[in-house]
Order: structure tokens, then C-alpha cells, then sequence
């Protein structure tokens, strides 16, 4: 038996086909699109702390996922039998179809976004939170955007899936390709023929929407688009409109009131204790750096001066005031903490700047988030990058900068809250020995101008140059606190001094220097 080409190709001028064609268009752009959304919710649900969002994810997910869609769709279309006030809409085919397979994708493309919601890094959720952004704004302009693009490749090709899933509605009669495929072999049984010409339109389907959708998912890679660098007209066009929101310089001048007093902190990890009753205290305009071996606790108490990691027993005070109790805002109040966090700027070992955003966009989502005139920020935003020497690259992504440059950035990010405090966790162990001195300078500018920094640093040098006191920690408590010139001096700081790498020829060299 030979096959009928010449009948293949008249079923491409069938009406019948094509307004089959846009049926299984609109039932498979609708499944993807409500299914992605309901998937979204599902998974936000199943990756949250609350059993009470999470154990009906989980099991919603688990279920649909093993039933048949075959199975749902008799299922959904024969529902009526058991709820007759659902026949309006579910003895239409169209609508029976659409609801089982919404059911269905939603339990599918949860687990991707689930996927993509847990790739986005623990640091970008954080920074959110170190710019006073709360739980739901982080969501929304930090974590969604960058999931999104993780989890779109396998999105488009669940919507692939889902064209050629329609033609299970043929078992409910829908008019789709399958359907009027099915009815023109019964008559005439050129069933080859008819189902070669179904699996064309199908192809077609996918090839075109799977075209305009990779299209639209390389529009949103970052690593596809040229960096742009503005030229010498542009940098002092918009230097010039920045000119009235650079800081104005202040002297070097340290207050006698705290502005930050660390009282008792503990803290566990698990039975592990890091932190083993820590006092501390911060004047105003003053630059204290830690130091010590690693492990000895260093990031853990930094990281919990603004919230980033809770503490087991003691308390914080800000400006005087109660700010951080045992591992919780004082009075559970979440708005008053993120007002107050706002005082306190952090620069992360891994910079960890928004990769969806360019510097610009970078330094101006927390402003704007706290209600900042768009206008403002932007004039703000672009007088700190003249600030650390990047303005020419404000229009470029993170991933188009330099270790040195990105941790630049992520300074001027910090300062356009316009913190009273600002802290640094190991800012240049993540650099290249090159990359170090272009850091460094810019937080020796902010120390001249009078910033009061908490600087955890392995840079001994730096740290003895720059600090109005140095603080040595180990095993979990401070061993010593004392200025670099005590630390040179005093014969209690014999440990630290063999830490940094201070000999005693040094000091002796040192004392010849000073009596002389």
C-alpha cells in the first residue's frame, strides 16, 4: 500500500486543521501560563518554615504528579455526574481539558520553580536584608527575577509538554488536531496519511512558539549583552548632575557616647558554641577592626550586629537603645528593626551584588524600596560610583566587573542608605593580591571622612595602619582590645603581636625610633 501524498498535502488547506490548530494554542498558552502561576504559589508554599503551607504543597504536588492526565481529564469532564452545579462550565470540553491540565502542569512546574527559587544564592537574600528590604520586597525585586531566568529553559520546554498533552482532550471530544485527525481517517482510513499530517501541525506548533519563547529567554541572558562603558562626554555629563550629592567630608573626630554596644552575645551553632559571651563597644566616627585565627568567631559576631545571624543570650544596643534581644528584634517589631538596620551598612566577603541589575539598578533598589525619589537615587547612584571611581561603568552588570570593582560597588551600594555604621566582613579575602589596594583605598577615604567601621579583616597591615583600635579574637571570646600602638607596646599582646607578624626586632626597631 502506498502512501497518498497527494491527500497528505490537502490536509494543510483544511479549515477544520487550522481552527484545530488555534484550539490547541489557546489550551496549551493558557495551561502554561495559569499552571506556572499556580506551580509559583505551590512552590513558594512547599519552601516554606510554616507546616501549614507546606505539608498541603507537598502533598498537593506528590498526588498530581502520580495521578494519569488521561485519568483526570474523564475525570474533571464526568464531574458534573457528582456535582451537577459544575456542568455549566465542565461539560464544555474546552474547559474540562483546560482545568485538568492546569491541575496537572501546576504540580510539575512547582518543582521548577522550586528548582530556581533554592539556585538563587543564600547571599542575595541576605543583602536584602542588610538593606532593611523585608521578606516580601526581597522576594519580589531580589529572588523572583533571578529564579525566573534560572528555571525558564525547562519552563518552555514543560510548555513543549504541555501542545503535545492537548491531544489527550481528543478522549473527551475536544476539537483539537488529534480530534479532527481522528474523524477524517474513520471515513476515508488513510490513517497514515491523516496522523502523519497531525504530527506536522504539531511540530509546527512547537517550532514557532519554541522560537518566539528562546528568543525571549536569550533577551534575558546577562552573559549576551556587551558591556557598556560610557565615554568621557557621558561620565562628566553625569558627574556634573551628580555634583550636589557628594558627601561632603567631615573631620576625623571620634564622640565619647557609644553608638554600638555588643553586651554578653552568645551564640550556637547547634551544640557548637562560636561565640562565648562577647562585650563590645564603638564610639561614633571610630574604626575598630577584628582580627584573629579563623574560626575564632569573627564573621559570626559581625553578622550579628544588623540581624543576619540571631544570638542565643545577650542583647545590642544601638544609639542607646535596645535593638537586638536573643535572637530577635526587640518586641518582635520586624518594621521598627528594619528601620533601625537601615543605620547600619554591611560589604560582604562575596560582594554579592543583584547579578539582574546593573550598578545603577544596584545601588538604587533599597533606596527607592524605603520611598526615595527615583530622580534622587539615580543622582545619588551615580555620585558614590564617581565616588569609588566606576562611574564610567554604571551602566554594566556585576558580572562585567573585576573582584575589585564589584566589592567597590557593593561600598557604594552600602553608603546609599547613608549608614551611621558601616560594617565589613573580610572585604578583600575574595580578591586577587591586585585587587586588594583599589578596596582598601576607599575604606581609608571613608575612615578619613569620620564613618564609624567595624572592619573583620586578615589584611594585619591595613588593619594596624587604618584602626583606632584593634580587637583580637579567639575561641570564641575577645583575647585583647587595645590600639595598634598598645598592641606594639604592651607585653600582654605578645600573642597578638606573633598572630600578626610583628617580630621583636621590629619593636625594637620601633623603640629606637620613637626615643630618638
Amino acid at each position: 500500500m502506498s502512501f497518498d501524498w497527494n491527500y497528505f498535502a490537502s490536509l494543510f488547506t483544511l479549515e477544520s486543521f487550522w481552527m484545530a490548530c488555534l484550539q490547541v494554542i489557546k489550551l496549551s498558552a493558557a495551561a502554561w501560563v495559569l499552571g506556572g502561576m499556580l506551580g509559583f504559589l505551590l512552590a513558594m508554599a512547599k519552601l516554606s518554615s510554616s507546616p501549614l503551607l507546606r505539608s498541603p504543597a507537598s502533598v498537593y504536588i506528590w498526588f498530581f504528579r502520580s495521578v494519569p492526565l488521561l485519568v483526570l481529564i474523564v475525570f474533571v469532564y464526568n464531574l458534573p455526574q457528582l456535582i451537577p452545579a459544575s456542568g455549566g462550565l465542565l461539560s464544555n470540553p474546552f474547559w474540562a481539558a483546560l482545568i485538568a491540565l492546569v491541575i496537572t502542569e501546576a504540580a510539575y512546574m512547582a518543582e521548577i520553580h522550586r528548582g530556581g527559587l533554592i539556585s538563587v544564592a543564600k547571599g542575595q537574600r541576605e543583602a536584602g536584608k542588610a538593606l532593611a528590604i523585608g521578606t516580601i520586597g526581597a522576594q519580589w525585586l531580589i529572588v523572583i527575577p533571578q529564579a525566573i531566568r534560572i528555571s525558564l529553559p525547562t519552563l518552555i520546554n514543560e510548555y513543549v509538554t504541555i501542545v503535545k498533552l492537548t491531544s489527550l482532550a481528543s478522549v473527551i471530544s475536544l476539537t483539537e488536531i488529534l480530534t479532527v485527525g481522528q474523524r477524517l481517517y474513520a471515513q476515508n482510513f488513510l490513517v497514515m496519511e491523516t496522523l502523519a499530517a497531525v504530527g506536522v501541525y504539531y511540530v509546527l506548533i512547537v517550532t514557532v512558539f519554541g522560537f518566539f519563547l528562546e528568543r525571549f529567554e536569550l533577551s534575558l541572558d546577562l552573559n549576551r549583552r556587551k558591556p557598556q562603558t560610557l565615554d568621557t562626554d557621558q561620565t562628566l555629563a553625569l558627574r556634573s548632575q551628580a555634583a550636589g550629592y557628594k558627601k561632603r567630608h567631615q573631620s576625623r573626630s571620634i564622640s565619647s557616647e557609644p553608638v554600638l554596644q555588643l553586651l554578653g552575645i552568645h551564640k550556637r551553632y547547634g551544640s557548637h558554641e562560636v561565640l562565648k559571651g562577647v562585650d563590645l563597644e564603638v564610639k561614633r566616627g571610630e574604626v575598630v577592626s577584628i582580627i584573629g585565627p579563623s574560626g575564632s568567631g569573627k564573621t559570626s559576631l559581625i553578622r550579628t550586629i544588623n540581624g543576619l545571624e540571631d544570638i542565643n543570650q545577650g542583647s545590642i544596643r544601638l544609639f542607646g537603645r535596645d535593638f537586638i534581644k536573643s535572637g530577635a528584634a526587640v518586641e518582635g517589631k520586624q518594621r521598627t528593626f528594619r528601620q533601625r538596620v537601615k543605620h547600619i551598612g554591611m560589604v560582604f566577603q562575596g560582594f554579592n551584588l543583584f547579578p539582574h541589575r546593573t550598578l545603577v539598578e544596584n545601588i538604587t533598589l533599597a533606596p527607592q524600596y524605603h520611598g526615595n525619589c527615583k530622580r534622587e537615587s539615580r543622582l545619588n547612584a551615580y555620585a558614590l560610583l564617581d565616588r569609588v571611581g566606576l562611574l564610567a561603568h554604571s551602566c554594566k552588570y556585576p558580572h562585567q566587573l573585576s573582584g575589585g570593582q564589584q566589592q567597590r560597588v557593593a561600598i557604594a551600594r552600602a553608603l546609599a542608605m547613608s549608614p551611621d555604621i558601616m560594617l565589613f566582613d573580610e572585604p578583600t579575602s575574595a580578591l586577587d593580591p591586585e585587587l586588594v589596594g583599589e578596596v582598601l583605598e576607599v575604606i581609608k577615604g571613608l575612615a578619613d571622612e569620620g564613618m564609624t567601621l567595624i572592619i573583620v579583616t586578615h589584611e594585619m597591615e591595613f588593619a594596624m595602619s587604618i584602626s583606632d583600635r584593634v580587637v583580637f579574637m579567639e575561641n570564641g571570646v575577645i583575647q585583647f582590645d587595645a590600639s595598634p600602638k598598645e598592641i606594639r607596646e604592651a607585653v600582654s599582646a605578645e600573642r597578638v603581636r606573633r598572630f600578626i607578624g610583628l617580630s621583636e626586632p621590629d619593636l625594637e626597631k620601633s623603640s629606637r625610633c620613637s626615643v630618638g
